[in-house]
């Protein structure tokens, strides 16, 4: 319709030639040539053929961000802002006359819009089309921004990659640490086809197998080429990508070859490691078969002659014990003290010796009536002592009954003779819930003369003493057979001093079971005549 009245317009006669009648249809014509242009989405001016403005609407009045009330008369240039005309004239002008039309889009800060200018010559002049762009114009340098910040993002990535074509397989950019990876330069990297950096015959077929379609990861093993010819093994991650509207492959690289060496070596390192542990355990097996042979055969030969001395010693002393003087009878009881001395440490020995070749043999245990046969046969040795030993009614335990029976017998021995010089002696046995779910804890408490406990660390190893052995006599390898006995049971020993003298002995058995129903809270008090 605006072509239409543009060539109407062009068609009338000068007005001075005009009759009334042809005014007024003119007067209709401008009417009905302005109300035409109101109904466009655009704003549009009509310039004369001297650049005058002869008519335009009111949208292009508002994009032109002119001072003037109405345009009608006056130059297009001098009704526009300053800024905006000193900016444009002189290409625009310059365009016209080359091409008979031209754009630009001119910026006005103040409002932050952009308009977009188009001028087309027709039969009267020039028309103009003014066009809001703002939006278009803040997506388009948000849309820059991105993409430079991306771009910049992917130049300075420590990781190698470059991106190819999906169809032409060209590859499009590389980052400098891909340029530095090849020895080359980014430009020159980015005029190679994505088959030429394989050897020959290896690139197609690789990337032929890559999926299409949305983003996925596939790694590769597989071998580069650098500028020089040289090769180098990779590791290649792909991913399918858009780059400016295109399917493109992103390719990360990364040199493996170092690593893959590393891997070689540490491999070989590793199996002559293997071999060496291997080597190591049967010489430590055999080392340890041959002294456990040693020691039993050492306790053995040393048994015989150890009965002799005994029992000769007992047949000198019950014969002739009468007829010795006191300083004999003492040596005579001295040896007697030594022999058994010698025997108890024999057999500790052996039981240490033995226990690693035990296995392991789990079943409920009431522990109370094997602390009450224990500790009665202690009292026939010595009736006069007067002991009180407190325990509950049923002390049930998941356990190996035969190395239970000998932990607590080392573990009520240390108690009875660490209580002998008291004048009433008190050793409790009971059970604690350990910290691990299922675990139970032995404890044995005494009154004895108990232990510094900076000292606590050497109780559990074997020959240790913090004590005198003519005061308190024993071969000092009862605790470390305790703890041998918890540690076959996959837990571990402790002891704890008491403020006023006495201690605290205890032993972990993770492997233990939840107390029985019949367990009961109440103490019982066995008085022991």
């Amino acid at each position: 319709m605006l072509k239409t009245l543009l060539k109407s317009l062009a068609r009338k006669r000068p007005p001075f030639l005009w009759t009334r009648s042809q005014a007024d249809g003119a007067a209709r014509d401008a009417n009905t040539l302005q109300a035409g242009l109101e109904l466009t989405g655009e704003g549009v001016i009509l310039l004369d053929e001297n650049g005058r403005v002869i008519t335009c609407n009111s949208s292009a009045h508002a994009l032109a961000h002119t001072a003037l009330a109405d345009l009608r008369g006056a130059d297009f240039w001098d009704a526009i802002p300053e800024d905006i005309a000193e900016s444009h004239r002189e290409a625009a002008e310059r365009t016209l006359q080359e091409r008979g039309s031209c754009r630009f889009v001119a910026r006005y800060p103040f409002d932050d819009q952009w308009v977009d200018c188009m001028f087309r010559r027709h039969s009267s002049g020039l028309l103009v089309t003014l066009r809001d762009v703002s939006e278009t114009y803040r997506a388009f340098r948000l849309l820059r921004a991105s993409e430079s910040c991306n771009q910049s993002l992917f130049d300075a990535h420590p990781q190698a990659m470059w991106l190819f074509d999906i169809h032409s397989r060209h590859v499009l950019t590389a980052n400098k640490a891909a340029a530095e990876l090849y020895g080359m330069t980014q430009a020159s990297l980015a005029g190679f086809f994505a088959e030429a950096l394989f050897p020959e015959g290896e690139g197609a077929a690789l990337l032929a197998s890559l999926p299409p379609g949305e983003f996925q990861q596939e790694m590769r093993l597989c071998t580069q080429k650098k500028a020089g010819g040289e090769s180098m093994l990779v590791e290649l991650a792909f991913g399918s990508v858009q780059w400016e509207l295109r399917p493109a492959m992103l390719v990360s690289v990364t040199d493996v070859g170092a690593r893959h060496l590393a891997d070689s070596h540490l491999c070989r390192l590793n199996e002559e490691l293997e071999a060496r542990i291997e080597q190591c355990t049967g010489e430590l097996q055999h080392n340890r078969s041959e002294h456990t042979a040693f020691t039993s055969a050492m306790l053995h030969d040393l048994k015989s002659p150890l009965h002799v001395i005994d029992g000769f010693a007992s047949t000198l002393a019950e014969r002739y014990g009468a007829t010795l003087d006191v300083q004999a009878q003492h040596y005579l009881s001295r040896i007697q003290a030594s022999t058994r001395q010698l025997a108890r440490l024999m057999d500790d020995l052996r039981i240490l010796n033995y226990l690693p070749r035990m296995s392991l043999a789990l079943e409920m245990v009431d522990l109370a009536p094997l602390c009450q046969h224990l500790v009665n046969a202690m009292r026939k040795k010595a009736p006069e002592r007067q002991l009180v030993l407190e325990m509950e009614p049923t002390l049930p335990v998941m356990c190996d009954k035969g190395l239970l029976v000998t932990a607590l017998s080392c573990l009520l021995d240390n108690a009875w003779k660490f209580t002998s010089k008291k004048e009433q002696s008190w050793i409790k046995v009971g059970l604690q819930e350990g910290e691990l779910p299922g675990e139970i804890v032995v404890c044995v408490s005494d009154n004895g003369v108990g232990f510094d406990a900076a000292y606590a660390h050497k109780l559990f190893t074997a020959f240790q003493r913090l004590h005198s052995s003519v005061d308190y006599p024993g071969s000092g390898l009862g605790l470390a057979i305790v703890q041998r006995v918890a540690q076959m049971h996959g837990g571990h020993a402790w002891a704890v001093p008491a403020a006023q003298g006495g201690a605290s002995f205890f032993m972990s058995l993770p492997n233990g079971a939840e107390l029985s129903d019949t367990y009961n809270p109440e103490t019982e008090i066995i008085q022991l005549a």
